[in-house]
């Protein structure tokens, strides 16, 4: 099977608008060759298609921006993380405060080059692996903080968010591989197909015979199909995923005092 997230957008916007295309085409010719035309049937057939590609639209739509707002809310709820673990890392002692805050500062530093980079968290296996090497760490400075300081609380709380923040990643990347299934996909462009062909032989068979509407009809459908897929991909096309949160988040921990 075609998996339509390994292709870029362009290729699948050129590839799919040719095939729309063709169908209707396709069907054009079909229905001008037909000498004695009974469209009332294909026009039900052609209502029925369009009808049942409305309701998949409708629904691929609503799995995509469900998606998309889940990936944006899990950025926001990250960024609070670590906005608050680096906070209560300034009530550890010395010289836990200094070595968490440096590590904190990187980690969200990782978040800021993977925005830059254009891509997602999910597509950059090394700044994971390096987030998961700064959480082993961060969960040392912890530890060796309640070791040595009997006053349990500032350590404690800072344990607290520290739990959170490391759940949030995998909240995060959970999110990021959350996406409308390549099946659903692949079904959405055969129907749209069909559809095409169906609208491009009941256009031959009316008097007017005039193609335009039906390639009018087709580029209209694949936009929307095709802002589907731009939902549905976080870190390309036109619509992404707002990082202003991680970025102020990040500008608040280099300005902590203990970091100049």
């Amino acid at each position: 099977m075609v998996d339509l997230y390994s292709y870029s957008l362009l290729t699948i916007f050129l590839v799919g608008l040719f095939i729309i295309l063709a169908t209707s085409e396709l069907g054009w010719r079909l229905g001008a060759r037909v000498k004695k035309p009974g469209i009332s049937n294909v026009l039900t057939l052609e209502g029925a298609i369009f009808g049942f590609l409305a309701l998949m639209i409708g629904f691929t739509f609503a799995m995509a921006l469900s998606r998309f707002e889940a990936r944006r809310d899990a950025v926001l709820n990250e960024a609070n993380a670590i906005g608050t673990t680096a906070l209560r890392a300034r009530l550890l002692p010395d010289p836990y405060r200094t070595e968490s805050l440096k590590l904190l500062k990187e980690y969200v530093e990782i978040r800021i080059s993977v925005v830059q980079s254009k891509r997602s968290l999910l597509e950059e296996q090394t700044a994971i692996e390096r987030s998961n090497a700064i959480q082993e760490a961060l969960w040392q400075q912890a530890r060796s903080a309640a070791l040595v300081n009997s006053n349990m609380i500032p350590t404690g709380l800072f344990i607290q968010t520290l739990n959170e923040m490391i759940d949030n990643q995998a909240k995060r990347l959970t999110a990021l591989r959350n996406r409308v299934p390549n099946f659903v996909l692949l079904t959405l462009f055969l129907i749209t197909a069909v559809g095409g062909g169906f609208a491009g032989y009941a256009s031959a068979l009316d008097a007017t015979r005039s193609r335009v509407p039906v390639y009018l009809m087709g580029l209209l459908v694949y936009t929307v199909i095709m802002l589907i897929l731009d939902l549905d991909r976080p870190s390309s096309g036109f619509i992404v995923n707002n990082q202003q949160a991680m970025i102020d988040t990040a500008e608040t921990i280099a300005a902590f005092p203990e970091l100049k």
